[in-house]
């Protein structure tokens, strides 16, 4: 069962202050418990960030408060950010690298080039991570072996004139299209970016997130793990792990209805498109 509407502690984290020295401050706390002060750290959570200055603490504090059986590091992977992103990623306490070539595929690399974690989880400077996301989505990877990358469920936190209820039927309706993406083309195109992870030595071993023209770094990874691997891709779905983003790119693509026929134009596309360009 999807929530309707978006839980406090969700609400907690997408509202605090990032201006405030008392915010920067219970994240470093918590993000010392987190990391347990360790050089070895066995989960690397890495976040690309472009201009996330009104952002990226609302994601960090999220992370931080993370309760975890591992020690966590994490890496915000600052990509040529004209605003104070850098800045306030310090502030908490938390790594920051700098990325000089433009693109999330480079800055996605530059963070899996600088982990240090046996595992990556990969996360988006927009987004709300619930408390035991990190351990959730570690889970898979931990018990089975033949599990090579695993992904996981999400809801929008609505920024404009779309409401909460509205997105709450727009999601079952995305489920939908996951599961018809799984049958008709390939599992893989239903993994992103903000929330999935892999092991760091297989990433590695199948030149990380490099890909080929007309497709997506984030499914062409898991594509890759699967088939060079011969491994299996493992989809999340207790609610613990259930991730918020916000609905911006949404928007910024021309809102709700356009997005609704730009995945049906996707499930079913005119002409058919290899699995592989379509990734």
């Amino acid at each position: 069962m999807r929530p309707i509407s978006i839980p406090s502690y969700i609400q907690k984290s997408w509202n605090v202050d990032y201006t405030s020295d008392e915010t920067f401050l219970q994240i470093r706390e918590a993000y010392s418990t987190l990391s347990r002060g360790s050089d070895a750290p066995e989960v690397s959570v890495v976040i690309p960030a472009y201009n996330e200055e009104k952002n990226i603490v609302q994601t960090l504090h999220s992370l931080c408060n993370n309760v975890s059986t591992k020690s966590v590091e994490i890496i915000v992977v600052n990509n040529n950010s004209k605003d104070n992103t850098e800045a306030l990623v310090l502030a908490t306490g938390v790594r920051c690298v700098n990325e000089s070539k433009q693109g999330i595929t480079a800055a996605r690399n530059c963070g899996l080039a600088n982990a240090k974690g046996k595992y990556i989880l990969n996360a988006d400077a927009d987004s709300i991570y619930p408390k035991y996301w990190i351990e959730e989505m570690i889970k898979p990877l931990d018990e089975n072996e033949n599990i090579v990358s695993v992904y996981g469920r999400f809801s929008f936190i609505p920024t404009a004139d779309t409401g909460r209820f509205i997105y709450f039927f727009y999601e079952y309706f995305a489920d939908v299209k996951r599961k018809l993406n799984k049958w008709l083309k390939d599992e893989a195109v239903n993994v992103y970016g903000f929330n999935s992870g892999f092991r760091r030595e297989q990433g590695l071993q199948v030149d990380g997130f490099n890909h080929p023209p007309g497709s997506n770094e984030d499914g062409y990874l898991a594509l890759k793990l699967r088939d060079k691997l011969n491994g299996k891709l493992f989809f999340v779905t207790d609610t613990k792990a259930l991730v918020w983003t916000s609905d911006r790119r949404i928007q910024t693509d021309g809102g709700l209805l356009k997005a609704i026929v730009t995945r049906i134009r996707k499930v079913f596309p005119k002409k058919h498109v290899e699995i592989r360009s379509d990734l």
